[in-house]
C-alpha cells in the first residue's frame, strides 16, 4: 500500500520543522540523511537555520518513499537515486498526479512577453491621462 504524497506549499524555502511534519518524520532523520545522501544539502541561514529548498522537499518523500515503503538500505537508496536522472523526481511528482503548481524555472523564463503587456498597459493608461 503507497502512501499519498504530500502536497507541497508553494513557497521557495522551508525550515526543518516544515520538512519534518510535510514527510512525518523527525529532524534528527533529516540531519542524519544529510550525512547520507550527497544530493541533499540545505542551504544554511546567517544564524545557521537549515532552509529547504522545493527540491530539497521532493528529494526528502522520496527518500523517504525508498527506505520506509520500497524497503531500501540506505545504500542501496543512494545507489537508487545517484542512477537516476536529473529530473527524476519532478517527473515522479508529477506521475503520481500532482502538478507542480510553480518550479524554479519558471523564475527565469523569458521576461519580454511580461514586459510587453505592462508595456502596452502603461501606454493605455498614459493615453488616458493625457
Amino acid at each position: 500500500m503507497e502512501e499519498q504524497r504530500p502536497d507541497i506549499p508553494d513557497k521557495l524555502y522551508f525550515r526543518i520543522g516544515d520538512v519534518s511534519k510535510l514527510a512525518g518524520i523527525k529532524p534528527y532523520v533529516l540531519r542524519f540523511w544529510e550525512t547520507e545522501f550527497p544530493g541533499l544539502g540545505p542551504k544554511k541561514s546567517g544564524k545557521g537555520h537549515r532552509l529547504y529548498r522545493r527540491k530539497d522537499v521532493e528529494l526528502v518523500l522520496e527518500i523517504k518513499r525508498l527506505l520506509y515503503e520500497k524497503r531500501f538500505t540506505i545504500e542501496g537508496a543512494r545507489k537508487h537515486l545517484d542512477a537516476r536522472p536529473r529530473n527524476a523526481a519532478l517527473k515522479t511528482v508529477e506521475a503520481s498526479g500532482k502538478k507542480a503548481k510553480r518550479g524554479q524555472g519558471d523564475l527565469f523564463r523569458d521576461p519580454a512577453p511580461v514586459i510587453a503587456g505592462i508595456r502596452k498597459e502603461l501606454t493605455e493608461i498614459l493615453e488616458i491621462l493625457r
